[in-house]
């Protein structure tokens, strides 16, 4: 069975232009800017496998974007496709009910424990009906994404609040881009502002001080030891070395003076 040719691709002069550009970019990604090289050579009508020898790449990488590039979308067909995972299994909500719970002491709860265990948040999770099944692995990974090491800790000093689960609702709709049941467009957007109280502006400890005097640098006031000596012993040139008006004379050096006699 002979072998598929390779798919031809026409571009306009305002593609060609957008793929320059990011095949010469310096800030773009170094995957999109080869994706945007093999479409170019694609589309001067280089084979599949030589545009695989010119970029270094595998024959299946080209054929794949070559295949995958679409006119009507520009570059925009040369990112990655969204890769469908497992789906979530525990909501926003339960997910800060779990961390608000590891921040409170087992006393409060009426577990007979100074300090919680992962598999002991584990059964406090499902006695309590926040999540009808959850493990310790899960709990871990849970606490591990703000840092949360209750069994390593003494005690902890945050109140649970009754109305925790209202409050928190409508914080984590906001993060999921919802609000009041509705999602939200795309001209709307969520701001997250927090204070710094611990960034105050405070008085110098010490007075300013006055600019201190420039410097002269000192190889503009020192000349050199060739500039000042002539070279030793003498060559036998009828021209010195240095003219009388360029040779510094200091006071204490005797004059040297040439000849051409032996």
């Amino acid at each position: 069975m002979p072998a598929p040719s390779a798919r031809q691709i026409t571009m306009t002069a305002a593609e060609r232009r957008r793929l320059k550009q990011i095949a010469h970019s310096h800030t773009a990604a170094h995957q999109l800017v080869i994706r945007a090289r093999i479409v170019l050579d694609a589309a001067h009508g280089y084979s599949n496998n030589a545009i695989a020898r010119r970029h270094q790449v595998s024959v299946d990488t080209v054929r794949l974007w070559r295949g995958r590039y679409d006119s009507r979308k520009g570059p925009a067909s040369l990112g990655d496709r969204r890769r469908p995972g497992r789906p979530r299994q525990f909501t926003p909500i339960q997910i800060a009910e779990v961390k608000a719970l590891a921040c409170q002491l087992p006393a409060e709860s009426g577990a007979p424990l100074s300090r919680w265990s992962s598999s002991e948040l584990a059964r406090e999770v499902v006695t309590r009906g926040l999540a009808p099944a959850i493990s310790a692995s899960s709990v871990r990974r849970i606490l591990a994404e703000d840092t949360l090491k209750p069994w390593q800790h003494q005690s902890w000093i945050f109140i649970r609040d009754p109305a925790f689960s209202v409050k928190a609702a409508r914080v984590l709709e906001l993060y999921a881009r919802h609000w009041d049941g509705a999602a939200l467009g795309d001209d709307e957007y969520v701001i997250s502002a927090d204070e710094k109280t611990s960034t105050q502006a405070r008085c110098r400890c010490h007075p300013t001080l006055p600019p201190g005097r420039s410097r002269i640098c000192a190889s503009t006031t020192t000349t050199t030891a060739a500039a000042r000596w002539p070279t030793w012993p003498p060559t036998m040139s009828t021209t010195p070395a240095f003219s009388a008006a360029a040779r510094p004379r200091p006071a204490s050096c005797r004059s040297w003076t040439w000849s051409n006699r032996s």
